[in-house]
C-alpha cells in the first residue's frame, strides 16, 4: 500500500511529479480487490488534497507571478481540482469497497485524475521548468512541501472536509 510521502523540499517540479506517481500507485491499489481500499482511498484523500491545496495557494500564483503560467490555465486547473474532488467524494460516499458502485466511481475519479495529471504536467510543469530558474523552483519546492504537510497534519483529507471542499 502507497505510505504518504514525507515532505521534503526541493525543486517543485519533481515534487509535484513524484505526488503524480503516488497517485497513480494509489489508483492502482484501489483496483486491487486485495487491498485495504478503506485505507489507500484515506491516503489518497488526504494526499490529493493536500497537493490540490498547495498547487492552488502556492505553486499557481508564484508561476503566474513569474509569467509562466497565464490566469486560464491557472483557472483550468483549479477546474480540474474542483471536478477531481467531486469525483474523491463520490467515490468516499459509496459504503461498499467492494461494490460494483465502488468501482464505478473509482473509475470515474481515475479518469478526472489521470486527465489533470497529463494536462498538468504538459502545461504548467514544463513552462516552470523552463521558464522558472532552479533557485525559485527549490524556494518553491520548500513552500509547497510545507503547506503540503501542513495540511496533512490537519487530517485535510477527512470527509467532512473533502464535503466542505466540495461545497465551496
Amino acid at each position: 500500500m502507497p505510505k504518504i510521502l514525507p515532505a521534503a523540499g526541493g525543486d517543485v517540479v519533481e515534487i509535484i511529479l513524484a505526488d503524480h506517481r503516488w497517485f497513480e500507485e494509489a489508483l492502482r491499489e484501489l483496483r486491487d480487490v486485495r487491498s485495504d481500499r478503506e485505507a489507500v482511498l484515506a491516503d489518497l484523500a488526504t494526499v490529493l488534497i493536500a497537493h490540490a491545496e498547495a498547487e492552488e495557494s502556492k505553486v499557481y500564483p508564484t508561476l503566474r507571478r513569474k509569467d509562466a503560467i497565464d490566469a486560464e490555465e491557472v483557472e483550468h486547473s483549479e477546474h480540474e481540482h474542483d471536478e477531481g474532488n467531486e469525483a474523491l467524494l463520490e467515490l468516499m460516499e459509496v459504503e461498499d469497497t467492494g461494490s460494483e458502485e465502488f468501482s464505478s466511481k473509482l473509475h470515474e475519479l481515475s479518469e478526472a485524475l489521470t486527465h489533470h495529471l497529463d494536462e498538468e504536467e504538459r502545461d504548467i510543469l514544463n513552462p516552470a521548468r523552463t521558464d522558472i530558474s532552479e533557485q525559485v523552483r527549490r524556494n518553491l519546492g520548500d513552500t509547497f512541501a510545507e503547506e503540503r504537510a501542513r495540511l496533512i497534519a490537519e487530517d485535510c483529507g477527512n470527509i467532512a472536509n473533502v464535503r466542505k471542499i466540495v461545497k465551496s
